[in-house]
């Protein structure tokens, strides 16, 4: 078992900024302008994440970020008790990460940083 910690979310829509407005305009969420089709989203001491227009596999919804030590064990593991993987371990800068859809059909994120130490804190 590997543990992890929430330490993001990730909305999906078809139209990110219409979804971009309605989370700022609402809850007062700090969203940036896109980057690479991705807003930043700073929420008010709580947890982070980002809005951004949802891939063919998950055209929208709420994914929560795990973030990991061990990025190919939690695939494993994960695998071993029914998820489904449908985006293989990604090489970003300064993370790994792939996306899966738990036994539940619930989306999931799983994040390992590459410098040890390192954390979405």
């Amino acid at each position: 078992m590997v543990k992890g910690k929430v330490i993001g979310f990730e909305l999906n829509s078809q139209d990110p900024g219409k979804a971009a407005s309605f989370y700022s305009n609402v809850f007062g969420w700090q969203v940036a302008e896109p980057n690479w089709g991705y807003h930043d989203v700073t929420t008010d001491g709580s947890i982070n994440g980002g809005i951004s227009k949802g891939p063919h596999d998950f055209p929208h919804g709420t994914r929560i970020q795990i973030q990991v030590e061990d990025l190919d064990q939690a695939i494993e593991d994960a695998k071993a008790e029914g998820a489904v993987v449908v985006r293989e371990k990604m090489d970003f800068e300064r993370f790994y990460l792939a996306y899966l859809i738990d036994p539940v059909g619930v989306g999931i994120g799983l994040v390992e940083y590459k410098e040890t130490g390192v954390s979405a804190d």
